[in-house]
Formats: C-alpha cells, sequence, structure tokens
C-alpha cells in the first residue's frame, strides 16, 4: 500500500499521496490569487462566473482544492467546492446550487492525462477532504464532461459516462450559416423573422452596453417570471443570490464578449431576450424570455435563438450549446445530445445511506422504459418529452 501523508500548514489541510499534495483553501479570492497553473476548465470555469458565484452564494462554505505535482510542484488542478449540510449530512460539492450547467475542475498545463496518474490524483483529493477539520460525509461532483478542452477530465474517472440524467445539447455548425438555416425547415423560421419586422421598430440586437444588457435582465426575470406563474411552478432566478450572480455576470462580462445579452424589440416593448456566455467559438444559452401570447404568431423565443446564433455565428462561433434540459425545440434545433457524469462517494459512514440511493438511481437511468415509469410516477416529465 502507497504511503499516505495528511497535515495541516497555517490553517489550511494538506493532503500528500503518490505523485500528487492537496491544498484546500477556504477562501475564494484567496485560492484565485495562488493559482498559476494557467489551463482551461469549461466555459462555466471562468474566473467571472466563479468569482460571481461565490460571491452571490455566500451561505455556502467554500472548499477550493488546489492540487500540484509532488515533485515538481507545479499546479495540476483547481476543483471549485463547496460544504453545505443538508438533512444533517455534511456534503462536498461543487460550486453550483444549480446555477452552474457543466462542472469541472480548471486543469493546469501538467494535468494527467492517463488513468493511472489520475486516479492517483482522485485519491489525493479524496484523501484531503476525508481529514477536513470539520467533517464531511459524503462527496457529490455532478454534471461533469469526460473531457475539458479535449483533456480527460480526471474527477470523471470516479465515475460512468452517461450516468448524470441531464446531459447537454450541442449544436455544431460549420462555416456557411445559411445551409444550417435551410435544414431547419419545419421551424419556418424565415417566415417568423418576415412575420416579426411587420411590427413597428422591430429589430435584433446584441446588446454591447451593460447598463443596457442589466435593464434587459430585469425584463427576462419579469417575463419568465410570469411565464413560470402561468405554469404553476415556482421561480427563484429573480431572488436575491441568483439576481445578484446574474447581474454581476452581465455587469463585468458584456464588455469583454463572456456574458451576451440579446433581444428582439418593437419600437420601447421587448418581444424576446436571451441571456448566454461565449468563449472563443463555444457559446452557451443560459436563459430565455419572450412577452408571451401577445406576440407569438411570431415564434419570438425560437426566433431571438436562431438570429443570436447567425449573428455569433458571424463572429467565429462554431459550436451552440443550447444547455442541459431536454426540451422538444433543442432538437428541432439539431441538437447533438452530450452526455455528463455523476459521482457519489461516501467520505465517512454517514454518506453510505445516501450513496446507495444514488448509485440505485443512476442503475435505473440504464432501462429509460423503466426509469420513465418511475419519473411519471413521481409527476416529472419522462426524459425526452420535456416541452
Amino acid at each position: 500500500m502507497a504511503i499516505l501523508e495528511v497535515g495541516r500548514l497555517n490553517g489550511r489541510v494538506i493532503a500528500a499521496a503518490p505523485g500528487y499534495h492537496v491544498d484546500i483553501v477556504r477562501d475564494w479570492k484567496q485560492a484565485a490569487s495562488r493559482w498559476n497553473g494557467g489551463g482551461h476548465g469549461t466555459i462555466f470555469q471562468h474566473f467571472h462566473w466563479l468569482d460571481g458565484w461565490y460571491r452571490a452564494f455566500g451561505t455556502a462554505v467554500p472548499l477550493v482544492a488546489i492540487i500540484s505535482d509532488a515533485a515538481t510542484d507545479r499546479q495540476v488542478a483547481l476543483v471549485p467546492l463547496i460544504r453545505h449540510l443538508k438533512g444533517g449530512i455534511r456534503i462536498v460539492e461543487f460550486a453550483d446550487l444549480g446555477v452552474t450547467d457543466y462542472n469541472a475542475p480548471i486543469l493546469g498545463f501538467a494535468a494527467p492525462c492517463d488513468e493511472i496518474e489520475a486516479r492517483a490524483l482522485c485519491r489525493a483529493l479524496l484523501a484531503a477532504l476525508r481529514r477536513l477539520p470539520d467533517g464531511a460525509d459524503l462527496l457529490r461532483l455532478r454534471k461533469m464532461p469526460a473531457n475539458i478542452g479535449g483533456t480527460p477530465n480526471p474527477l470523471a474517472s470516479l465515475g460512468r459516462i452517461g450516468s448524470c440524467s441531464l446531459n447537454g445539447n450541442l449544436v455544431v455548425v460549420g462555416d456557411d450559416f445559411d445551409a444550417y438555416r435551410a435544414s431547419l425547415k419545419r421551424m419556418e423560421l424565415p417566415r417568423s423573422w418576415r412575420v416579426f419586422n411587420r411590427y413597428p421598430g422591430a429589430k435584433f440586437r446584441i446588446v454591447a452596453d451593460s447598463d443596457e444588457a442589466l435593464a434587459l435582465l430585469d425584463t427576462m426575470d419579469a417575463q419568465q417570471h410570469d411565464r413560470m406563474k402561468q405554469l404553476g411552478l415556482k421561480f427563484v432566478l429573480d431572488d436575491d443570490c441568483h439576481a445578484t450572480f446574474y447581474r454581476d455576470i452581465v455587469r463585468r462580462g458584456v464588455s469583454e464578449g463572456y456574458a451576451v445579452v440579446s433581444a428582439l424589440t418593437c419600437d420601447d416593448e421587448v418581444v424576446a431576450t436571451t441571456l448566454g456566455i461565449r468563449r472563443g467559438s463555444d457559446y452557451i444559452l443560459l436563459r430565455i424570455s419572450n412577452a408571451g401570447k401577445r406576440r407569438s404568431n411570431c415564434s419570438p423565443g425560437l426566433l431571438v435563438i436562431e438570429r443570436t446564433m447567425a449573428a455569433l455565428h458571424k463572429e467565429g462561433v462554431r459550436q451552440f450549446d443550447l444547455s442541459i434540459g431536454n426540451y422538444a425545440y433543442k432538437r428541432r434545433f439539431g441538437a447533438v445530445q452530450l452526455p455528463l457524469v455523476d459521482v457519489s462517494i461516501a467520505l465517512g459512514w454517514r454518506g453510505l445511506p445516501y450513496v446507495v440511493r444514488d448509485l440505485a438511481a443512476q442503475r435505473l437511468r440504464r432501462y429509460p422504459r423503466l426509469y420513465d415509469r418511475v419519473l411519471r410516477a413521481l409527476g416529472r416529465p419522462p426524459t425526452g418529452e420535456e416541452k
């Protein structure tokens, strides 16, 4: 058995395993200032996103793991985690709380590329979490992509691809956007655009001014709130934490092109809006809203997505991610599902029942018909049938 050493340095937990040591920092800003490993994560592991998240959701206890090569001391991964209580169980998970579509570490340039090294990294992280002075019962890592920028995600090696109940929805468009648009014949978007243009002052735009983008975000909140109320569903994206988070992303990200806010407007009326994030040739749609039945004859929700895609395509975007959730409109845009990985590991005996339950749910999802029957019994939409 390999030797494992664990200790503390200046109030931080230090764990060492063959090849890697882990420094767990309880302050995001401190961890961010110490990270010099470069590298990459998904578009959600942008420092704007993580900084805004840790500031907005301050009730969660940050546990940011910085993992380094034990021999060279080069940083290989930064894992943005939190620790919180749920039902008396101390859970460690990604900084997410339902906001982030894809969770992953930021991988440094020295990140492991083979399975043996990946598992050594995981063992080092688990050892550090199990020796936290204030304890932890359960590690839940959800919505992880198997690859990050072409590099294997070492944490995904702890689970199985497709074990997550959610998936991404990717639309890859070549250099000819008109050819892609022509493939969407059933949606009749050219007709929708003609109908929309009959309204006085009709126009589409991507907003470059942060104040104007923030005003559109207010409208988006109101439109989405009305829509959820009509459906009899609770809307939380306008509560204090979520509202603070999204406004922080827009305020800091619009001028840099990271946050993308677009709108269909007629004179002073906002007909439809989108909020997304962009990095290079990749774009992810986060939120969408429309004015409701009064303008429904031009399919404003579908139209604002298509116009946003067309505008970003001219700027070099080629991969459009319509985010998690298998709504029918995403299939109409030609989205291909991206499977994700869920992992549950007991950090103590109190976490074992939750691991068993999580693994049972994952196994059930291998049998889609049975899984759909269970979802219907629970009053939830079956997989692939969300509207």
